[in-house]
């Protein structure tokens, strides 16, 4: 895994550049819409939603990274309880592709 603190610092930078959309019902209409470039998972989120989320990013040719866990990820956006974000710029997805090197790419 690369380094967690300069990953949290992309998602929060991300967050403050309004260039990603977090938890279930957002991450799904984001991807339907097309509109999500690279989506994350916490590694303890539940099995169902991980599921969900493979699938459909499968079908939509979407990569998805199963990395951090829910506390980290919240934490780094400043919103509680956040499972999954979804990134919806191509330049935050290539520098968080860069950063995880390590992570595990499940979709």
């Amino acid at each position: 895994m690369g380094d967690n603190n300069k990953l949290c610092g992309i998602l929060g930078l991300a967050r403050r550049a309004g260039k990603i959309v977090f938890g279930t019902e957002a991450c799904l209409q984001g991807v339907k819409r097309k509109n999500i470039k690279l989506l994350i998972v916490a590694k303890d989120a539940a099995e169902r939603t991980k599921t969900k989320f493979s699938q459909l990013c499968k079908e939509n040719n979407i990569q998805l990274l199963e990395i951090l866990n829910i506390e980290e990820i919240s934490k780094s956006i400043g919103s509680a309880n956040k499972a999954i974000i979804g990134i919806k710029d191509i330049n935050f997805s290539k520098e968080i592709i860069k950063i995880i090197d390590g992570g595990e790419i499940i979709g």
